[in-house]
């Protein structure tokens, strides 16, 4: 054989061997585990910062491959996951019952916290929502949100009508709507969470009409993970992880709040390290996997007409890692 045909079979060998071995990547990479997350704007979503920040998924699932995305309100968050984009998202009690409801395929994997909402305007005359009127604006995350239900409650109570202020609520992201309301441009009321909340009650010219607890009737779990039922049985040790994760960064805010706060304002770059530390330990804050107020949640939205049917139980609308607590 001459040369030329002895190089050609060499090419023609290790072409072969490259071909083998970019398959077998693109294969491993098709096969490696992923989990595709999304959460939200504010304090209630922190967990999830420090989960990424301290690498805990890959810690409970070695190889694990994680996307994030971010949206402005739960309603949108609800929706990404309707249309198969995400394995769980993070949002309020609210819009998760409102997704439950319309026979959405998914449950609550887990809580992440509890903390004060509350409800600030720049004008002196209202301090109460019984002085709203017409010309009023709320500025809320969306409709079936936290707050929107929050505030239907408090209606509901002092007006008489859970659907009393629907008229006057538009949907804005929280870091607009804190904008808007410090700056009095199209709102004259925002209901917020938290960091926003917190550093808009420093300018003097704003004051708080009321609060979550209020409404609410005592704390609730202000944010919690939510899994489709696809995800939670075609991906058990994803899932198990996530969990794993999940208690063991909520383990960890607890333990050391002055480490959690400066990994959150070196990500997000919000507020100082300081002032995280201070939000982190609010009065009323905590953070915990117990999920705390759906049975509660759930009744009051059908009696406004926010949904049509009631679970049987908090655990029918949540998976089985959960049962052994004392949720509610």
């Amino acid at each position: 054989m001459n040369r030329f045909l002895w190089c050609l079979l060499a090419l023609l060998v290790v072409g072969s061997s490259l071909i083998g071995c970019s398959s077998a990547a693109v294969q491993q990479e098709k096969d490696r585990p992923t989990i595709r997350l999304a959460d939200q704007f504010g304090l209630g979503y922190a967990p999830l910062t420090v989960m990424l920040e301290k690498e805990l998924l890959d810690k409970h699932l070695p190889g694990i491959k994680i996307e994030r995305l971010k949206f402005g309100s739960g309603g949108s968050v609800r929706e990404a996951m309707i249309a198969g984009q995400l394995d769980i998202g993070f949002m309020g009690i609210p819009p998760f019952l409102v997704g439950w409801d319309k026979g959405v395929d998914w449950k609550i994997a887990g809580a992440l916290d509890s903390m004060p909402l509350l409800l600030l305007t720049y004008k002196d005359d209202i301090n109460c929502i019984s002085d709203l009127g017409p010309d009023d604006k709320i500025a809320l995350p969306g409709p079936g949100s936290n707050q929107h239900i929050l505030l239907a409650m408090e209606a509901e109570s002092i007006l008489g009508d859970g659907r009393a202020l629907d008229d006057i609520i538009t949907a804005i992201p929280h870091p607009d709507a804190a904008t808007a309301l410090l700056t009095k441009q199209d709102v004259t009321c925002y209901y917020g969470a938290p960091p926003y909340q917190y550093e808009l009650l420093k300018d003097p010219n704003i004051h708080q009409v009321t609060d979550s607890f209020t409404a609410f009737g005592s704390p609730f779990s202000y944010i919690v993970a939510v899994a489709s039922t696809s995800f939670y049985e075609q991906q058990p040790e994803a899932y198990t992880a996530f969990c794993s994760a999940l208690a063991e960064t909520l383990d960890f805010i607890n333990q050391n709040p002055d480490e959690t706060a400066e990994i959150l304002a070196r990500v997000e770059k919000t507020v100082s390290a300081a002032t995280y530390k201070e939000h982190l330990t609010w009065p009323g804050t905590s953070w915990d996997i117990t999920p705390q107020g759906i049975m509660h949640y759930a009744r009051n939205m059908l009696a406004s007409g926010y949904i049509e049917k009631v679970p049987a139980s908090w655990k029918e609308v949540t998976f089985p890692n959960l049962h052994a607590l004392s949720g509610s």
